[in-house]
């Protein structure tokens, strides 16, 4: 993603909502921040300009020494999520400080948002990119299977990137351009139109376009 700032938060799951002309939006319930600001990158220093941020509240009980050591300047405990944003002037940003919803989103914001889609394990070339299959009937025992592969004397090899049976899903998605229909600042909750990425309780990355 570009230098932006952003939100870590959780998939809490989907519903709909109506506008006021009566038209039902889908809509996904996203639980957003807050995040604890834990560590300043500068491009002195470090190479590059970020901010690192904990998103999530894990009892003390459950930290081990270098959690509990890294997250100790922000006294704020610890945090099950940590991720980093990469932006101009970390400067504008204290270590401890918390982000809050209302102060990176409004309704009508179009944001984009990146999470891990769910795994769907070794999937064949039917379901994984959709072919068509062989015939079920006239004696065929050709069904689900992909087909030729080779390409003969030249180049005499499987060229790369050929659509074939492998693991599906459990990757990173963006969705882009999403459109915030409603925010709760009080319970940090947001309403995104349409899907986003992964399962419920799912991490999900949310950045300003």
């Amino acid at each position: 993603m570009p230098n932006t700032m952003g939100l870590l938060g959780k998939k809490i799951g989907m519903t709909r909502v109506y506008s006021e002309q009566g038209q039902a939006i889908p809509v996904t319930v996203i639980e957003a921040g807050p995040c604890v600001v834990l560590q300043k990158k500068t491009e002195t220093k470090e190479g590059y300009n970020a901010i690192q941020v904990g998103f999530g509240p894990k009892k003390e009980s459950r930290l081990n020494k270098p959690e509990a050591g890294h997250a100790k300047a922000a006294a704020k405990g610890g945090f099950y999520h940590i991720k980093e944003f990469r932006i101009m002037d970390p400067e504008a940003y204290e270590v401890g400080q918390e982000i809050q919803l209302a102060e990176m989103f409004k309704i009508g914001d179009e944001i984009h948002i990146s999470g891990k889609s769910k795994g769907r394990g070794f999937q064949g070339v039917v379901r994984r990119y959709g072919f068509r299959g062989g015939c079920k009937t006239h004696g065929s025992n050709f069904h689900r299977r992909p087909g030729s592969i080779g390409t003969s004397a030249t180049p005499s090899r499987v060229v790369k990137g050929k659509k074939m049976p492998g693991r599906m899903g459990n990757q990173l998605l963006t969705n882009k351009n999403l459109t915030i229909i409603d925010v709760r600042a009080d319970e940090n909750i947001m309403l995104v139109k349409g899907s986003v990425p992964g399962a419920k309780e799912g991490l999900l990355q949310i950045y300003i376009k």
